[in-house]
């Protein structure tokens, strides 16, 4: 698996905005997928958004037209950036990265978490 380390987060007033880096230990060329997922208490992570390795993005409903997942591929680093944030976005934002192996399959990776909070 490739390690994801996450940084950013935090607590932020409504209508604010984060930042959430995710820098990958091998290159992220080398994964088909990568993005971020939100795990709230009670409930599965759902996709946020994601990123293939031909560039092709992907949003949840709920966040078009205020996140925007961008990638460093010299930093091998992956960005969320949250704009006018509100408290339905509080949660455990995931790293994720899948790599397709020869002879091994999907492997698929996540990150430690790092977690939004919205307040009111």
């Amino acid at each position: 698996q490739v390690q994801l380390v996450e940084s950013g987060g935090g607590l932020v007033q409504a209508g604010g905005s984060l930042r959430l880096s995710c820098e990958t230990s091998r290159s992220i060329l080398s994964n088909q997928v990568m993005g971020w997922y939100r795990q709230t208490p009670g409930n599965q992570r759902e996709p946020i958004a994601t990123i293939t390795h031909g560039g092709k993005i992907l949003y949840r409903d709920s966040v078009k037209g205020r996140f925007t997942i961008s990638r460093d591929n010299a930093k091998n680093t992956v960005y969320l950036d949250m704009n006018n944030l509100n408290p339905n976005d509080t949660g455990d934002y995931y790293c994720y990265a899948a790599e397709l192996r020869i002879g091994e399959g999907l492997i698929e990776s996540w990150g430690q978490g790092a977690q939004v909070t919205v307040s009111s």
